[in-house]
């Protein structure tokens, strides 16, 4: 159990770091057009950013693991309901594991504290 958890905070920190840089990217037509539809524009993708930079950090501290994974379900939470709102139901759904993930982490708790 505990190599699972351990496996799958990795696994969180690294989604969340790089969906972070990925902000500071410059975004495919298709990425444009798909955070478009569901109104998060050019202005608040680096915001988006660097709070997903923070919560992937926030993950990997024993103090901050659990406000980190709330966070970070509420913020996949957020796209969802923003992308059934624009009535792209393909991409709620495609988030469901990504919310599953940090849900698992909090139930399975820090894998380093003794």
């Amino acid at each position: 159990m505990k190599i699972i958890s351990i496996l799958l905070l990795f696994i969180s920190s690294f989604l969340s770091l790089k969906h972070g840089w990925d902000a500071f990217q410059p975004a495919t037509a298709e990425q444009t057009k798909m955070m478009a539809d569901i109104g998060i524009t050019e202005t608040v993708k680096p915001f988006f950013g660097v709070f997903s930079i923070i919560i992937g950090l926030m993950i990997l501290f024993p103090q901050t693991f659990f406000i980190g994974n709330l966070l970070n379900a509420i913020t996949i939470l957020l796209i969802m309901a923003l992308s059934l709102r624009a009535g792209t139901t393909s991409t709620a759904l495609l988030e469901i594991p990504f919310l599953a993930l940090p849900l698992v982490l909090i139930w399975l708790k820090y894998p380093f504290r003794n």
